[in-house]
């Protein structure tokens, strides 16, 4: 994971490159005459495209305008949920964005204790992609499938689909079709050279995939949910946080819708921002085209499609991925974003 100290400065600088932002911004929600109740916010997100929203809110000044001069923000990146999770644990994160496989854990791990879903950030943006000569689901047969990490979302999506289809998987890469779980840049390069015949993976791995795997897709995860909706990333917060900076959620929250406005108002720019920073964080730069390809495969959102996480839960547990069923019960706390929406004139959210 990689760390950093954003400096006011340096987001108003960044902000000024972003020329899609709106003009309007949110004061901090602690009242005026009075300053917010912690003087940090420690933010952690993946260098991914579903993780847009944390890289336009921080590069862009949004989340630095909405909790106010006097608030330091720094910054955590992960490769993995499980990282993510642990770090939040360990308390060096307050604010997370992560996906649903991962949140569920922590929040079974915990006992339901250590974290609450505040928000949504990205829906869609999966895929089962194949290599030449699989055309149909029957063609799958003895076929080997990767998918980023064994438990992780797109692996729970790929098995409980496979199962639908009438085939068997286990969690030793055995069964009918045989799911090898790896990184998405080692997926990439074995399914090149022919060692695996697909993958169910996130943008943009799934649109690199196609162009320089010769790969093709063969099942859009979008497809499979009413509406074309499910969760891809969430905001997650640390219990403790929630408890004691209340003031300082409301502000992020805040940050968070307008970064979304943003993001709407003005795509190119949005993807021009994350290329940036994914450049920065890895040293390695998206194509521009293949961005904006992955883009429209993903909607950025605010609503956490809390429906679609129970079901996903519910499936891992089905699967053997979770050693009991999950009750999430009291998982989301929505309050803050729900009377954030009601000041904005715009519809509530559920939770469970």
């Amino acid at each position: 994971m990689k760390r950093t100290l954003l400096s006011v400065a340096a987001l108003v600088v960044a902000g000024l490159a972003f020329s899609g932002c709106a003009t309007d911004s949110s004061p901090s929600a602690s009242g005026e005459g009075s300053g917010p109740s912690t003087d940090e916010v420690r933010i952690g997100y993946f260098p991914n495209f579903t993780h847009a929203p944390a890289m336009v809110g921080l590069a862009s000044g949004r989340f630095q305008e909405a909790l106010g001069d006097d608030v330091t923000i720094a910054t955590q990146t992960f490769d993995t949920g499980t990282t993510e999770i642990e770090a939040l644990f360990a308390g060096s994160i307050d604010i997370g964005f992560i996906g649903p496989s991962p949140t569920v854990t922590g929040w079974a791990k915990s006992g339901g204790q250590a974290l609450h879903v505040i928000a949504g950030a990205a829906s869609g943006g999966a895929s089962l992609v194949v290599r030449a000569g699989i055309d149909t689901v029957e063609d799958l047969e003895g076929a080997t499938i990767a998918t980023p990490s064994l438990g992780n979302t797109q692996d729970v999506a790929a098995r409980h689909w496979l199962s639908d289809q009438g085939f068997e998987t286990n969690l030793e890469g055995g069964g009918d079709v045989h799911i090898t779980p790896m990184d998405n840049a080692t997926a990439l390069q074995t399914l090149a050279t022919g060692g695996i015949d697909g993958a169910w993976v996130p943008e943009p791995w799934a649109t690199r995939m196609i162009e320089e795997a010769d790969a093709h897709e063969l099942v859009d995860e979008s497809d499979l949910w009413p509406g074309g909706q499910f969760v891809t990333t969430n905001v997650i917060v640390s219990t403790a946080f929630l408890n004691e900076h209340p003031d300082v959620v409301d502000s992020f929250l805040s940050g968070l819708a307008l970064t979304l406005d943003d993001m709407a108002a003005d795509p190119d720019a949005a993807q021009a921002t994350v290329i940036q920073a994914i450049t920065d964080l890895t040293g390695s730069s998206p194509k521009a085209d293949q961005l904006a390809t992955a883009w429209s495969h993903i909607t950025f959102t605010i609503d956490p499609l809390a429906e679609t996480l129970e079901t996903q839960a519910l499936q891992a547990f089905d699967l053997g991925l979770l050693d009991a069923k999950p009750d999430l019960d009291g998982l989301y706390s929505l309050d803050p974003l729900n009377a954030l929406l009601e000041e904005r004139g715009e519809q509530k959210v559920s939770g469970l």
